[in-house]
């Protein structure tokens, strides 16, 4: 295989994923298609690929297990929707709106079934199996790790109060653990000794939680058409994201009152989205999200001080800068 680029693994990835999932007339096959494609930005798979071959590995084996990763996440955002009552998704109405919750409940736990099946079948690639059972037991790590921070982010709903540790943890858990699995089943597949997939692993773990910082800006930072999903779903959930948990700390005590109304509005109404957005932009809550993005984006691109240098070393090198860029 040519060296990979971070556009030239993309098109891989996304040809292969249009050659196992084509059009058919399958009910459940057609709703996971739709799920999976037009595919995303697929950065975990794309750090799968890149994992392995930085450890000197051949990426074109890891292929199926990369596409593993995207998976879990697709299944994770279709559940997270059904969770949301959030009906748009990549800029088009999301599974369970086009579905009905019933089927893309199914198709979300299909993914995930088959994201374990495409790891396995990696050993029939020519892959050691030791490094095969690795990432299996990898995916299953981060897939406890994402039930965990959705049960803990369920938790800490509507308290403002709480403060940004807990916040960071949901994001470790919900985010961070996909992540570092990415990292974990391409250096594992790649042949890698235990120190660099743990090195590679904590890489994956900080730039996930950077990632989802970023991410919860961008409500404050982008026009909803750019972003392809609801700008209000957090609110309307009772989610305090890292912004508004800056922003009620730094308020009055009648601005504290206000902002924990608003996030217990139950309907993201104009009045509260308006609220919550003047007061975030009234404090220094931005920037200090931006700084906390920027300091895990740091410790991140620390980790890979393990590798050789490399056209795919390079590439992972180039992954903290996606995911904390002011814009898309």
């Amino acid at each position: 295989m040519e060296t990979l680029t971070a556009s030239s693994s993309w098109q891989l990835l996304h040809q292969e994923m249009q050659r196992r999932w084509p059009v058919t007339p399958d009910e459940l096959d057609a709703i996971v298609r739709y799920a999976l494609l037009p595919a995303g930005k697929m950065i975990r798979p794309i750090m799968t690929l890149h994992c392995a071959a930085a450890v000197g590995g051949d990426p074109e084996p890891v292929l199926p297990a990369a596409l593993a990763l995207e998976y879990v996440h697709v299944a994770t955002l279709v559940h997270d929707d059904i969770i949301d009552n959030d009906d748009v998704r990549r800029g088009r109405a999301s599974v369970p709106a086009a579905y009905g919750v019933p089927n893309a409940i199914i198709a979300g736990d299909q993914l995930i079934f088959d994201a374990f099946a495409a790891i396995t079948g990696s050993q029939h690639a020519g892959l050691p199996a030791g490094g095969v059972v690795a990432a299996v037991s990898a995916l299953a790590e981060a897939g406890a790790a994402l039930c965990r921070g959705q049960s803990l982010e369920s938790r800490l709903a509507g308290d403002l109060s709480v403060g940004v540790e807990p916040y960071l943890e949901v994001a470790r858990l919900k985010t961070g653990a996909l992540f570092r699995a990415a990292c974990q089943v391409g250096a594992a597949l790649g042949g890698a000794d235990p120190a660099t997939i743990g090195a590679l692993a904590d890489y994956g773990e900080q730039l996930g939680i950077a990632f989802q910082i970023r991410d919860d800006l961008l409500s404050y930072t982008e026009q909803p058409d750019l972003i392809g999903k609801s700008t209000t779903s957090d609110l309307s959930n009772g989610r305090a994201t890292l912004p508004v948990l800056l922003a009620w700390a730094a308020s009055s005590p009648d601005g504290r009152t206000a902002l924990t109304g608003a996030l217990r509005d139950g309907a993201a109404s104009q009045a509260a989205v308006t609220l919550v957005a003047d007061a975030v932009r009234a404090t220094t809550a931005l920037e200090r999200s931006y700084a906390l993005a920027d300091e895990y984006a740091g410790r991140a691109h620390r980790q890979l001080a393990v590798l050789a240098p490399s056209a795919s070393t390079d590439v992972l090198a180039a992954v903290p800068g996606w995911a904390t860029a002011r814009r898309w």
